[in-house]
């Protein structure tokens, strides 16, 4: 492994790989997420929308993803290798898997504070940005964890249609019969779910002081 890296063409290619990897996974996760916010909102707000909007969600998450990988080009008229449609593919794949959680963590926040905010002459997009949505951030972070480590997965599933990130070097490795390679493209993909996990967490601390400050109390 450590032969492979004192190549600089194979380090420029790793990293290379490393860094497109991250864009497909990531920008999908923060798209999924704005996505996910209005849709778990109706859901919460329209009781009669939220079966439909859940069962919606559970279809589109069942959908095999190299199928959605083929069948958006044909859809949007994209060129085939392009990554816009992994980009939109885990964009859909992320708003589906948060609906409900958004939903659910929206419910977790005490009744008594929200109707304290109206009370103090909250409007409902104020109460909803300034209250509502911050104090369901503990409950909404596990699921956008869940949704991060499924996206950089799903990214490798792309390299069989030709699209590049960490999978690259596994369909690479297996065609060529390195097994250096494909051991190089797992290890960094682990590493790469595991930084990304440990970036949330501290997100979430840093975006709910009142939870650190009620552990430290305790």
């Amino acid at each position: 492994m450590i032969d492979y890296f004192g190549s600089p063409s194979n380090r420029e290619l790793v990293f290379g790989q490393l860094a497109e990897h991250v864009y497909l996974a990531l920008l999908p996760l923060l798209l999924g997420v704005l996505l996910a916010l209005p849709l778990g909102r109706l859901a919460q707000r329209v009781r009669w929308l939220r079966g439909a909007l859940q069962g919606t969600a559970n279809v589109v998450y069942t959908i095999p993803s190299l199928a959605l990988f083929v069948i958006i080009p044909g859809l949007l008229g994209t060129p085939l290798l392009s990554s816009i449609n992994v980009v939109i593919a885990l964009t859909l794949y992320t708003a589906a898997l948060l609906v409900g959680p958004v939903k659910d963590a929206l419910d977790s926040v005490p009744a008594h504070v929200v109707a304290a905010a109206t009370a103090l002459g909250y409007r409902p997009a104020r109460r909803f940005f300034g209250v509502e949505l911050p104090l369901s951030v503990p409950v909404l972070a596990s699921a956008v964890r869940v949704a991060s480590v499924s996206n950089i997965s799903m990214v490798s599933v792309g390299a069989l249609v030709g699209i590049g990130g960490l999978g690259r070097l596994f369909t690479d490795g297996f065609q060529r019969d390195y097994p250096v390679q494909i051991v190089i493209g797992i290890v960094l993909t682990l590493l790469l779910a595991l930084v990304v996990d440990l970036l949330l967490v501290v997100l979430w601390r840093l975006a709910t002081p009142w939870a650190r400050a009620g552990v430290s109390a305790a």
